[in-house]
């Protein structure tokens, strides 16, 4: 999942240098944190908060596929 969100934050932002994802797991399913330039923060976040949700609903969706539970978090630090 990490590479998906990488690479659709990429596509999104005008630093691509500055996107970081890590990936971790908890009780409840995969955590995916995604940090981006705080130049770029708006742009991964849209007009109230709608490519953040278009990103969460695709990765949702593969996870699903693979019958996983993933989470993505947007984080400023």
């Amino acid at each position: 999942m990490t590479r998906l969100v990488e690479a659709i934050a990429k596509s999104l932002v005008d630093n691509p240098d500055g996107v970081v994802v890590t990936e971790s797991s908890s009780r409840q399913g995969d955590v995916v944190r995604l940090k981006v330039d705080p130049s770029d923060m708006g742009k991964v976040i849209g007009k109230q908060g709608r490519i953040a949700k278009a990103l969460r609903t695709v990765v949702n969706a593969a996870a699903t596929r693979e019958n996983k539970k993933v989470t993505v978090e947007i984080v400023k630090e």
